[in-house]
């Protein structure tokens, strides 16, 4: 892989790839960590990408690895799921409308109550745009799988916000 090729890959899907890693981290020191390994490795290893017809569905796989090796690295399944629910991860840009600031931040703490894996499926169908038939290819799950993590997962969402939802009414 040509260090141009690398550079486009990492202009046109980091950014992405950074949202989700931090999504299941919660940890912008980890997102990072998870970023540069991905890039480090398709740097090392320059055919990594040949056949692969969908480049972001395969970028988000990896990314889902390498978060899923980095929790297993840490050994902190437990520690990991508290500190989802102690450092919500900001959502989006910054705003300077307190009334979308505040609802951001209750997103990202209802967000940091889901399982991860719901969080994972939830973030690629949302924030990602992705099918449930990518979701599962992405995650390696069954389709099914990936639909009912999505339905838990905004079933939850749908009852943590709809006291802030009916206060905006």
């Amino acid at each position: 892989m040509s260090r141009s090729l690398l550079e486009q890959l990492y202009e046109e899907h980091a950014d992405a790839l950074f949202a989700f890693a931090l999504n299941l981290t919660r940890a912008d020191a980890d997102a990072r960590d998870v970023l540069q390994d991905i890039f480090s490795r398709l740097a090392r290893n320059r055919n990594s990408l040949e056949g692969i017809r969908d480049v972001r569905g395969y970028l988000l796989r990896l990314t889902h690895h390498a978060v899923v090796d980095l929790i297993r690295r840490q050994d902190a399944r437990r520690r990991t799921v508290t500190a989802f629910a102690v450092q919500p991860a900001e959502l989006f840009a910054r705003t300077s409308d307190p009334d979308e600031a505040a609802f951001r931040i209750e997103l990202a703490a209802a967000l940091s109550d889901l399982p991860p894996d719901q969080r994972a499926v939830v973030h690629l169908k949302l924030w990602e745009g992705l099918t449930f038939e990518r979701i599962a290819a992405t995650l390696e799950i069954p389709l099914h799988t990936a639909a009912s993590r999505y339905r838990y997962g905004i079933d939850k969402l749908r009852v943590r916000l709809r006291p802030l939802y009916e206060e905006l009414l």
